[in-house]
């Protein structure tokens, strides 16, 4: 079963999703995109969930989101508001900065998963909504790669706990170099490893 294109034709509709909610380091990015006409062309070229696909083909659908969607932006929630807010709220915050910076307003908001602090703007939840709803498919490359590029730039800051390969996630080598490093100021401290 194939991304649909819209939830309701004839009306705005933004997909938003996140990327990091279970890491250990860095910020909670999200992603707001308003399609428009390109829509179909991104699903030909094999846009899906952000999780489905690789780097390369991450990369090359961010490129073309970037420059043929209606709207987009991206919203990010920081380690310090992870910690004061819990790591739920903080994700809709940058949902939120996401929504509230994009250029064209939409009607209407799809948001992946199944819990969101509500907007102005009207929304649906949409469970697994990254692999069901285009925009949603769409906001989650955009949310994965941004944040992404930014762990690499920290991991070349510090090495020692391999960002460039774990960005973040609890692997066993991130964990590992958390046990004989302790913490950096990018770490969430209240997180369990």
């Amino acid at each position: 079963m194939g991304l649909k294109l819209h939830a309701l034709k004839g009306r705005t509709e933004a997909g938003v999703d996140e990327a990091g909610r279970g890491c250990l380091a860095g910020p909670v990015t999200a992603a707001a995109v308003i399609p428009g006409k390109a829509g179909k062309a991104w699903m030909r070229a094999g846009l899906n969930d952000s999780k489905q696909l690789n780097a390369t083909t991450r990369q090359d659908l961010r490129v073309r989101i970037e420059s043929e969607a209606a709207a987009w932006a991206v919203g990010w929630a920081t380690v310090e508001e992870i910690e004061t807010l819990n790591i739920l709220k903080a994700s809709h915050l940058a949902m939120h900065r996401a929504i509230d910076a994009l250029q064209v307003e939409p009607e209407f908001l799809l948001i992946d998963g199944n819990r969101f602090e509500a907007h102005a703007i009207p929304h649906s939840c949409e469970i697994k909504g990254d692999g069901r709803f285009l925009s949603i498919a769409a906001a989650s490359v955009l949310a994965k790669t941004h944040r992404d590029a930014l762990m690499l730039n920290l991991a070349a800051e510090f090495p020692v706990y391999g960002w460039d390969r774990s960005k973040g996630y609890p692997t066993k080598a991130h964990k590992a170099a958390l046990s004989v490093h302790g913490t950096c100021v990018h770490h969430r401290k209240t997180f369990k490893w």
